[in-house]
């Protein structure tokens, strides 16, 4: 026992001490050293969550493998460790979630010796790759390399700015998960989201900038940061949203706007308070109904001046199932110019019943681009938020 904590110390400390864009280089190094690893790779995640893309020295050239049907792709969906045997020499193929908090970033994939592959061993494993995790999402303050890894193709400058203004993808704690993701990945421009969590409370919103392009992105840059600005200094969310609208209308002068949906919850009792400032929707999953949650509807953010914000009660129960989308999901069109309707997100969200919540959001939008109009120009978005409360036991 005292030779694996040893190990398991020394690769960690590899890790903690290695160069930010060379923390690959250290885990080989380390691996080969204390495991006898033979083969080691880290793949990260795509912005469109449907391959796992290899980090490589540039430029990338390494085959991405795809989320669907692959061993790799499998310990991703699952967030548990995929043992691979490999036939030719009777090595082992050990693939690790690479995740932070709930935020899947991608795979470690392992080759060990047969005598290596044990319980003992892909437990501790299991564990580097969270501590690989933490350290990848500290190193790319540092470094580009983990962001280029995730590109499948080349994003345009107003989804680079979105992406770089999010949070992370999905977040998990004892009373809550989080999942979310924003479509078309690689040209999103108006759609955004954001959360911040206490001891105490978790702060959501959902945010929709009117425009295409940089224009929209600015504006939901503008917007968000406000925000964020009012949040940190303690402000209750209808305060948020006042401030917000000023900073907004001082730029554009009610030219522009941002559509808000704003939600605080107390984490020990599920209760919270809503603002409803536009466009986006809240959907409630609770037992095996799902329907639209309706709140009293509040000006976008910046359409007139000084306008004044009122919150609402609202109360969250455990095993509740909340989904936030934009109007480019709700509204969106088929080629033949049919609407999404309420009906047919009602089912995506069913459909969608059994996964986690960091899958739920692309379940929901894979449901949609069979549906609208390959040629739409809205971009969408969908978070997934499952209220456990504290104190709940979970399955």
């Amino acid at each position: 026992m005292t030779g694996t904590v040893t190990n398991f110390l020394a690769v960690g400390r590899a890790v903690r001490t290695a160069a930010p864009h060379d923390l690959l280089g250290r885990v080989r190094a380390a691996l080969a050293e204390y495991y006898e690893a033979s083969e080691v790779n880290l793949l990260m995640a795509d912005y469109a969550l449907t391959v796992l893309q290899p980090v490589t020295a540039l430029p990338h050239t390494a085959e991405p493998l795809p989320l669907s049907s692959t061993p790799e792709g499998r310990a991703f969906g699952s967030q548990a460790p995929h043992e691979q045997h490999v036939a030719q020499d009777g090595s082992v193929d050990v693939h690790l979630p690479v995740t932070v908090r709930g935020d899947r970033l991608g795979i470690l994939s392992v080759r060990l010796p047969p005598h290596r592959s044990t319980d003992d061993t892909i437990e501790e494993l299991t564990e580097l790759a969270e501590v690989l995790g933490h350290e990848i999402v500290v190193a790319s303050r540092d470094t580009d390399l983990y962001l280029q890894a995730r590109r499948a193709s080349r994003l345009t400058l107003a989804a680079e700015m979105q992406w770089q203004l999010l949070p992370a993808r999905a977040c998990r704690r004892e009373e809550y998960a989080i999942g979310a993701q924003l479509e078309p990945a690689y040209a999103i421009y108006g759609d955004n989201f954001d959360w911040s969590t206490s001891a105490e409370t978790l702060t959501l919103m959902v945010t929709n900038g009117m425009g295409e392009g940089i224009q929209a992105s600015l504006l939901t840059n503008l917007a968000v940061n406000a925000l964020r600005n009012a949040r940190r200094a303690g402000i209750d969310i209808a305060d948020q949203a006042a401030l917000a609208d000023q900073a907004v209308y001082a730029q554009h002068r009610g030219a522009e706007y941002v559509s808000t949906l704003l939600l605080s919850l107390e984490l020990a009792t599920g209760r919270g308070r809503v603002v409803d400032a536009g466009s986006p929707q809240l959907w409630r999953q609770r037992d095996k109904r799902v329907e639209r949650v309706d709140f009293e509807a509040q000006l976008p953010l910046g359409m007139f001046d000084e306008t004044a914000y009122v919150a609402q009660d609202f109360r969250a129960l455990p095993g509740d199932r909340l989904i936030f989308v934009s109007d480019g999901v709700y509204a969106a069109v088929s080629a033949a110019g049919e609407a999404y309707g309420e009906r047919a997100l009602a089912r995506a969200i069913q459909g969608a019943s059994l996964l986690p919540a960091a899958a739920v959001p692309r379940a929901v939008l894979q449901e949609l681009s069979s549906y609208r109009d390959a040629d739409a120009d809205d971009d969408a978005m969908v978070l997934c938020l499952d209220w456990f409360g504290r104190g709940t036991p979970r399955n």
